[in-house]
């Protein structure tokens, strides 16, 4: 399966156990998850809450089942500059982490203005406080220093747009690519928020191609998405209402978006994202037949004009 693919496919645990929603997934074992993956045949993962602490241990589990970490999540503040130097400390003991455990990009996202994420925000705001232009250039100026060090350890920092922040439309996925430093930030390809931010996955990843150092492949349901625009819900409902599913399961077409990466040569790595209640969506299974999915749109290679 997927071997016309000139890209890795593995899943990140957000399938199995929500990270923003606490509750889904709450019992889940980090062995179930990682057996899992292992049944499926898919080599990577990004780190989730569940997965053992302990790096030695995190080591051992991964190993005993063919895995790599590719990555771990890491939020920042630099949209503050007061911020800037102990988010720069804790970026550098991320980065350690990662290149210890022999990862190879950093998935980071501005929370600052965030209604969910930012720890300066209450709890009874309503909506996300977009960055004026202090905050802008205050965030791209982080997001380099955090690049450079990233570098450092021999990794890539990749930016992951995200619903909920601060750079979630196609116009702020522009701006902050115009703002930063090519050679330093990178962008995490997200198809999922790219479509509820907005955008046209498709047309994304063509602007942006040259930056994009990572991919998650996650899908939309329209329906779900629309009753939730409707009633103005916040992020986090979305997502316990199920706004989000695997490639296959929404209203997101990945058959040029697939053909587009491999056109281009992708050889990094693609994660499967469903981040839905594993309750009523199993994890497992909705994961092979996302891979059965792509596989069946995979395009043979004289169809791609090669």
């Amino acid at each position: 399966m997927l071997e016309k693919l000139t890209f890795q496919i593995g899943a990140h645990p957000i399938n199995w156990v929500g990270e923003d929603v606490r509750e889904h997934g709450a019992d889940t074992a980090y062995e179930t998850i990682l057996d899992d993956m292992q049944r499926l045949g898919l080599k990577g993962t990004e780190m989730g809450r569940k997965y053992p602490k302990d790096t030695e241990v995190l080591k051992r589990e991964l190993a005993s089942r063919g895995i790599q970490l590719v990555s771990q999540w890491k939020s920042v503040l630099f949209s503050d500059p007061a911020y800037r130097e102990q988010e720069l400390a804790s970026y550098r003991e991320h980065a350690a982490f990662l290149s210890d455990m022999g990862s190879t990009v950093i998935s980071t996202a501005e929370v600052g203005g965030s209604l969910h994420f930012d720890p300066r925000r209450t709890p009874n705001e309503k909506e996300v406080l977009r960055l004026d232009e202090a905050g802008w250039q205050s965030l791209a100026e982080g997001l380099n220093a955090a690049g450079r060090i990233a570098r450092e350890y021999g990794l890539k920092l990749t930016y992951h747009h995200h619903g909920g922040t601060v750079v979630e439309r196609p116009e702020e996925i522009d701006r902050l690519m115009e703002l930063t430093d090519p050679s330093l930030v990178h962008l995490l390809y997200d198809t999922g928020h790219a479509y509820y931010g907005g955008a046209d996955p498709l047309a994304v990843l063509r602007k942006h191609y040259d930056r994009i150092a990572y991919v998650h492949l996650k899908d939309v349901r329209q329906a779900v998405l629309d009753e939730a625009r409707a009633e103005q819900a916040d992020f986090i409902t979305c997502i316990r209402k199920g706004v989000f599913t695997v490639p296959g399961d929404g209203c997101i077409d990945f058959r040029p978006i697939v053909t587009e990466l491999l056109d281009r040569g992708y050889a990094g790595w693609a994660m499967l994202e469903g981040e839905q209640d594993p309750a009523l969506h199993p994890p497992y299974e909705y994961a092979r037949r996302a891979l059965r999915y792509i596989d069946s749109i995979v395009p043979e290679a004289g169809q791609r004009g090669e």
